[in-house]
């Protein structure tokens, strides 16, 4: 797994707090059997009116288009417990989401898909946010190693989860990808459980 230290790019700020899952994703889009084509669909219902056509909406902006990084504020991704939510905003193109405060089950969707997901202080995210507005061409840096936020010339102290920040920074941020490495080990496990009908559960086939 790719260890994720520092995340840059140019950003796009959607606006409010309480932003939900259901807003994120519309729930039609959970039908589909794989996250492929997620990233189209992303604030989708927000973007297009019924007839498709584009609304006025931060990430249909020209100016927009390329950014990386995502400034929200609190509690983005509340409601209900999608994981198609972090996996749209991923694949819509997004490295890292700054937020004030993140719904608990989103954030550990997001870390599982190595999807940065970190806060800062309101003050800071303020300024953050009026920087991001006024230079759309700016970029902005995430580094999880220093700890750290900078755009414009500014540092900013970031928040985040102290074991969500070592798996990432150490590539460990995949439970399945990891799973299937120590996969030798797990076999090795499976053999010392007992056979079926001895009082255990069956071995690996």
């Amino acid at each position: 797994m790719e260890a994720i230290k520092r995340v840059s790019g140019r950003a796009v700020v959607i606006p409010g707090d309480e932003i939900d899952t259901d807003r994120i994703i519309p729930a039609r889009y959970l039908k589909a059997i794989t996250f492929d084509g997620l990233g189209e669909a992303l604030f989708y219902d927000e973007r297009y009116d019924e007839n498709g056509n584009p609304r006025e909406h931060p990430l249909n902006r020209p100016e927009r288009q390329g950014a990386s990084i995502m400034v929200v504020g609190a509690g983005f991704g509340s409601g209900s417990s999608r994981e198609h939510a972090p996996q749209a905003i991923k694949r819509a193109g997004f490295k890292a989401v700054i937020g004030e405060s993140f719904a608990e089950i989103f954030f550990g969707n997001a870390t599982q898909i190595g999807l940065v997901c970190v806060t800062l202080e309101p003050e800071d995210l303020g300024v953050l946010t009026e920087w991001v507005e006024a230079h759309p061409e700016g970029e902005v840096e995430v580094d999880l190693e220093a700890g750290e936020v900078r755009f414009g010339g500014r540092v900013a102290p970031l928040g985040i989860r102290e074991a969500a920040r070592q798996a990432l920074v150490s590539g460990r941020w995949d439970p399945l990808s990891e799973l299937l490495e120590a996969m030798d080990k797990v076999r090795e496990m499976d053999e010392r459980l007992p056979a079926p009908g001895r009082g255990g559960y069956g071995r690996m086939r």
